[in-house]
């Protein structure tokens, strides 16, 4: 071989490659950088600082704990907040799409880098012969064709990596929504227990003022048969007994609908739900002041603040995928095959192989650079939707705040009225059963005293329901439970195609 055979050889092939070393060495990542803007409204002093409001409630200002719901020390809560993690429907739904996302974002990271594949093919063929240029019939052979190819693609602009970017804030925003599932099932089913609890109380006091005019009634009637009295006074009683008798459906109603609202977000029957959540007659109370903590804290804790924050940054990631996709796709490959007559193959005369790199590029045309301006507006979009939702999720926890304050102090201004009808009613009635008081004055005593005593577990039952929505609205109740969706995500990913095999049609003999 001679000296300047060899000084090719060695010489073409890195000068051939030399363009490809320089374009790897300035591997660029195309696009912006995500970061949250400094004017969005998560930024803003209006974010910061205690929450308006939360001086004018019985709150504290500590951090709101992870499990919210122990804080009424009540077990039948915790056992039916617990079932409803691991059963509830919607949790179900929230498990499937995160491991569906979680799938996206492996399917992302796997692109680019190494692939490969290998093709095998025999025939008998009629192989035309101009193609070749040969002006007369080949003969027909039987025809093989066998080969492998590796190829590997280079990243060059960050599109992969833009791409990898925005499947994961796609993920993150997905586990967000199922944190925002998760709170709002322990929510409703707080809820569901209140206001089965606050009916049957309600019941309760509703069937002991029926009992009061009862004997109410029973002292007119025999004052009336001594001559103390008369029937109208009876009828009049009777009237209020039957007014009072009238609400206790309307209470039974109320019950039988919150025990199948439980029943629904535990996924059974509602006769299968625990002993004690049916019999449930009396309000769960908080054995501490609810803890709400500050702005800043509730914006980081609100999972759908979480999950607009992270549709930002995907939308951002997608700005340089746009970008990226105007510049060259870059592929280094090599194949090995043989092709050719079946009995020729492995031959040097079938045998054949390549390498080299594939430069890949479709101009910026047909709208590529709108592309781009279109990704930038659904990042405005996403950056609005974000602002949105930081300003709602404080309205609501102040609006919470000041529909609890003001159910608590009218709760507790009846509790002072009831004490003083209660005392009244008994006063009229001593007075009236001696003879010194008319019989109106201990009727109308008694019908407000029953009509306060209503308002009083009226008004307990909804500061109860109030306490659950400020609660929903703080955000809290989604940590140290996401291992048990995962579960449910894995559980419903390996059952999915056992369902899906079992309702295939079967194949007609």
């Amino acid at each position: 071989m001679t000296r300047r055979s060899l000084w090719r050889r060695r010489f073409w092939p890195n000068l051939a490659l030399a363009p490809l070393t320089l374009a790897l060495g300035a591997c660029i990542t195309l696009g912006p950088n995500y970061h949250v803007p400094q004017e969005a409204a998560v930024n803003s002093p209006l974010a910061q600082g205690p929450i308006e409001g939360a001086d004018h409630a019985p709150v504290s200002q500590l951090g709101v704990p992870a499990n919210w719901w122990q804080l009424y020390d009540d077990p039948t809560l915790n056992e039916l907040v617990q079932e409803a993690l691991k059963s509830n429907t919607d949790l179900r739904v929230a498990a499937a799409n995160l491991a569906r996302s979680r799938a996206v974002v492996d399917v992302a990271n796997a692109q680019g880098g190494f692939s490969g594949g290998a093709h095998a093919t025999v025939e008998r063929a009629q192989v035309s012969g101009e193609q070749y240029l040969l002006f007369e019939k080949v003969p027909v052979a039987t025809l093989g064709d066998l080969g492998i190819n590796v190829s590997y693609e280079f990243d060059l602009f960050g599109k992969l990596r833009r791409g990898v970017e925005a499947a994961r804030a796609d993920d993150a925003a997905v586990e967000a929504a199922a944190d925002l599932a998760r709170i709002t099932v322990v929510a409703s089913v707080a809820q569901a227990y209140v206001e089965s609890c606050s009916a049957a109380e309600e019941l309760g006091v509703a069937q002991e003022s029926l009992k009061l005019q009862k004997e109410r009634v029973a002292l007119t009637k025999r004052l009336r048969d001594a001559g103390r009295g008369n029937q109208p006074d009876v009828t009049s009683g009777q009237t209020q007994v039957d007014t009072l008798a009238a609400d206790i459906p309307r209470f039974e109603g109320r019950r039988r609908v919150a025990q199948y609202q439980l029943a629904m977000l535990l996924a059974r029957a509602p006769k299968d739900l625990p002993p004690a959540a049916l019999a449930c007659n009396r309000l769960p109370r908080l054995k501490q002041p609810i803890p709400v903590g500050d702005g800043a804290a509730l914006l980081k804790r609100r999972p759908d603040v979480r999950e607009a924050e992270r549709q930002l940054a995907a939308s951002t990631a997608r700005i340089g995928v746009a970008i990226a996709e105007m510049y060259p796709d870059i592929t280094f490959g090599a194949g090995v095959g043989t092709i050719g007559v079946t009995g020729d193959l492995f031959t040097p005369a079938t045998n054949a192989w390549s390498f080299g790199p594939l430069i890949n590029w479709t101009f910026p045309v047909n709208g590529q650079r709108d592309r781009v301006r279109a990704a930038e507006a659904a990042t405005g979009g996403a950056l609005a939707h974000f602002d949105g939702v930081v300003l709602n999720a404080l309205r609501e926890t102040q609006s919470s705040l000041a529909t609890y304050a003001a159910d608590d102090q009218r709760a507790d201004s009846l509790r002072t009225a009831y004490t003083s009808a209660q005392q009244s009613a008994d006063e009229t009635h001593r007075l009236y059963a001696a003879g010194r008081q008319a019989f109106l004055s201990d009727l109308d005593a008694t019908r407000t005293l029953t009509s306060v005593h209503a308002q009083v577990a009226a008004a307990e039952g909804q500061v109860a329901l109030d306490q659950v929505r400020l609660f929903l609205a703080l955000g809290g109740g989604w940590e140290g439970n996401r291992q048990t969706l995962q579960q449910q995500g894995a559980q419903g990913a390996q059952s999915a195609p056992a369902a899906a095999a079992a309702t295939s049609p079967t194949p007609a003999n």
